[in-house]
């Protein structure tokens, strides 16, 4: 009986949090004008502390507003159509009284959720890659070599979320309403967004991509990546390099997976001619299925790989190739 009523309590206390939760996600739209899949993972760690979420969207049009509340767990859509400033976003939270603030890791968290935490004087917690309750969570730290469980007291919580580490909610379901959010533009800041401008590809985004085929030091010239494209196109999948790789100009660094690059979590990563320096395994470490093609038996990428090939890559991956 004791045992039944400690747990009975436990559920209780969980229930009463989630419902003393107001949760506010801040959408990121990807570069066709849409809702990011990293937000829809976003969507799904909210859903960890309350069963709905309010949602902002910012620097997109109606139609990006609506398909955010189309979201599974999407209570309430406020939409901006402009950029706003900090300030702006920090008092329209107190405002509110949302408890936590969620945002997708990314170029954009990155720039404006450190200017809006400080505004409302507390301290991100960023790259969350489990929620265990209200103010409890857990983060990488060490290049992704340890995870730590921080207790978090600062009012409102201020979050960042690694989008590999949740499942993506639903995209349609939801009935948010859009209503406007009355927030400040960012004109007066010292910082201004001018353009943006991104390379188009038919192959899907590296952080989406259900497969990817990276490439590293081992490519020895950018050329040399047209192997990996016919890999990747055959697969249906995107193309990575190592930093190695971006840092010797052999490929852009938009395809850099690694501490400093993209993180990402495919079914299928096939690594090919890449050492596994920690600054990379950090990037892709939690994928589904490693593959790595490496002639030297001795890489650290092999200790990370469920499949491993010793075998010279300029052999390997045309006959792969041909295979496919």
């Amino acid at each position: 009986m004791a045992l039944v009523s400690r747990v009975l309590g436990t559920a209780a206390r969980r229930l009463a949090s989630a419902r003393a939760a107001s949760t506010l996600v801040i959408a990121d739209a990807d570069g066709a004008g849409g809702i990011s899949p990293a937000t829809l993972s976003c969507m799904t760690a909210a859903g960890a502390l309350n069963d709905t979420s309010a949602i902002l969207v910012t620097g997109a049009s109606a139609d990006v507003a609506a398909a955010a509340g189309a979201m599974a767990g999407a209570s309430t859509v406020y939409h901006l159509e402009g950029t706003p400033s900090a300030a702006g976003v920090a008092a329209f939270i107190t405002a509110k009284g949302f408890t936590h603030v969620l945002a997708p890791v990314g170029n954009a968290s990155k720039d404006s959720l450190p200017r809006v935490a400080a505004a409302l004087g507390v301290s991100p917690v960023t790259d969350v890659c489990e929620v265990l309750g209200e103010d409890k969570f857990v983060r990488p730290m060490y290049a992704g070599n340890a995870l730590a469980t921080v207790k978090v007291s600062d009012a409102p919580k201020v979050l960042t979320v690694r989008a590999t580490s949740f499942d993506k909610c639903a995209a349609d379901g939801g009935s948010g309403g859009v209503e406007a959010a009355d927030i400040p533009l960012a004109g007066a800041e010292a910082a201004e967004f001018i353009s943006a401008s991104a390379g188009s590809s038919d192959r899907p985004d590296l952080t989406a991509a259900r497969v990817v085929v990276s490439g590293g030091r081992g490519m020895k010239e950018g050329a040399n990546f047209a192997m990996l494209e016919k890999v990747a196109d055959k697969l249906g999948g995107a193309v990575g390099a190592s930093r190695a790789a971006v840092d010797a100009g052999m490929v852009p660094n938009e395809l850099q997976v690694g501490q400093t690059g993209k993180v990402v979590a495919p079914e299928l990563y096939v690594a090919v001619g890449i050492s596994g320096a920690i600054q990379h395994l950090s990037g892709m470490k939690d994928s589904k299925t490693i593959v790595a093609i490496n002639k030297d038996p001795e890489a650290p990428i092999f200790q990370v790989a469920d499949y491993g090939l010793v075998e010279d890559l300029f052999k390997a991956v045309p006959e792969l190739e041909s295979k496919l």
